[in-house]
C-alpha cells in the first residue's frame, strides 16, 4: 500500500481512483462495510481504491487540552487498511489551514486536483470543511459538479438490529469498562496495541515476572486490570505469537503515579528491547487492585496466567467470522 502523507506528491498510480474518505478510528465494523463499497465500486470502474484521512484526530486539534483515547494510532491504522486491500492511505495534516477550507475548496484542492477523483465513498454522518458545514448532501453536489460519483453509506448494525450502530465512541466505552469482547465484536478483531518494547524500571524481574513496557499514546484510558493476551513481531508478517498476561493500570502496589502497560508473555526468555509488537487484548481477567504484600502480588500473578492460558486456549470465535478477525488470527496483518 501506498502511505501519502500532508501535501507530498501524489503518484500517478494513487490519481483518478476510487476513495473512502472519513477518520476511521477502529476501523470498526462500521468503516469495514464502508471501505468493502470503495472496494466494489474500484472494481466494477476498473480503477484503484484507496483512503482519505486526518492527523490529528480532528477533536485533538479543536480541544488539545482533552487528549483522545484513539481505538487506531496512524500506524496501526494504515496497517489495518492495508489488509483490507486499500492501493493508498493519503493522511491529510489536520491543522488550522485544512480547518479552514469551506467544503467546496476541500473537495477541490484535494479531492479533485490532487487525487482527481472519480468516485467518493462517505458514511452518512460524516461531515467536512470549515465548521462542518459539508454534509453528504454536499457532497453529492460537489461530485455532479465536479464529475465524480457518490456514494453514502447508511448507518451500519448486526443484521435485524436497528438500534445499536457500530460506533467508534461506544467501543471506546466498552474498553473503558473492561467489556473486551463486545468491543471486538463491534471491531470485528480484537482490539490492539501497537508500540515499540522500551526499558521500564525492571521492577517485575525482582519478583519473578519480567515485563515488557510500551508506550501508549497519551488519550488511551482502557479499563485498569489484567488481560488475557496475543504477541506478536509486528515487523514479521505470520510471526510466532507469545501468549501473556497484560496489564493496563497504576501499579497501585507500588505508588508509582504513572500509567503503564506491561506485558509478561509466559514462558518466553529473550530481549524485545526495541521491537514493535501487537498486544492483542483477548478478554478481561480481572481487575486492577492493590496488595498487602509482594507475596500476596506473586501468588495473584501465578493465577493471573494460569487464567490467561486457559483463556487463550478457549476457542476464539469472538472475530473469526470477520475479515479483519481472520487476518489477525492468521498473523497477517
Amino acid at each position: 500500500m501506498q502511505l501519502i502523507t500532508g501535501l507530498s506528491p501524489v503518484p500517478e498510480t494513487c490519481r483518478g481512483g476510487v476513495v473512502a474518505i472519513g477518520n476511521f478510528d477502529g476501523v470498526h465494523r462500521g468503516h469495514q462495510t464502508l471501505l468493502t463499497c470503495a472496494a466494489e465500486e474500484g472494481a466494477r470502474l476498473g480503477l484503484p481504491w484507496g483512503v482519505v484521512s486526518f492527523e490529528p484526530h480532528p477533536r485533538s486539534f479543536f480541544r488539545p487540552d482533552e487528549p483522545v483515547f484513539r481505538l487506531t494510532p496512524g500506524p496501526l491504522k494504515a496497517r489495518l487498511v492495508a489488509a483490507l486491500g486499500a492501493a493508498f492511505l493519503a493522511v491529510l495534516d489536520f491543522d488550522r489551514a485544512l480547518s479552514e477550507l469551506s467544503p467546496e475548496d476541500f473537495v477541490r484542492l484535494h479531492l479533485v486536483e490532487r487525487l482527481a477523483v472519480r468516485h467518493v465513498v462517505m458514511g452518512y454522518d460524516f461531515h467536512f470543511g470549515k465548521g462542518r458545514k459539508g454534509s453528504p448532501a454536499t457532497m453529492s453536489e460537489l461530485g455532479a459538479r465536479y464529475g465524480f460519483g457518490v456514494t453514502i453509506v447508511e448507518q451500519v448494525t448486526d443484521e435485524g438490529d436497528q438500534h445499536s450502530p457500530f460506533s467508534s465512541s461506544n467501543i471506546r466505552q466498552a474498553l473503558r469498562h473492561g467489556h473486551v469482547t463486545a468491543a471486538a465484536h463491534d471491531l470485528g478483531y480484537h482490539w490492539t496495541v501497537l508500540g515499540e518494547v522500551v526499558k521500564g524500571d525492571q521492577r517485575g524481574r525482582t519478583i519473578g515476572f519480567p515485563t515488557l513496557n510500551i508506550v501508549l499514546e497519551k488519550g488511551a484510558d482502557p479499563y485498569r486490570g489484567i488481560y488475557a493476551v496475543r504477541v506478536r513481531d509486528a515487523m514479521k508478517q505470520g510471526a510466532e505469537v507469545w501468549k501473556g498476561a497484560g496489564y493496563f493500570g497504576d501499579r497501585p502496589t507500588f505508588d508509582t503515579g504513572r500509567t503503564f502497560l506491561e506485558v509478561y508473555l509466559i514462558g518466553f526468555e529473550g530481549d524485545l528491547y526495541g521491537r514493535q509488537l501487537f498486544v492483542e487484548f483477548v478478554d478481561l481477567i480481572r481487575g486492577d487492585k492493590r496488595f498487602a504484600s509482594i507475596d500476596e502480588l506473586v501468588t495473584q500473578m501465578k493465577a493471573d496466567c494460569e487464567a490467561a492460558v486457559a483463556r487463550l486456549a478457549a476457542p476464539d470465535e469472538t472475530v473469526t467470522a470477520f475479515p479483519l478477525g481472520r487476518l489477525q488470527a492468521e498473523g497477517k496483518i
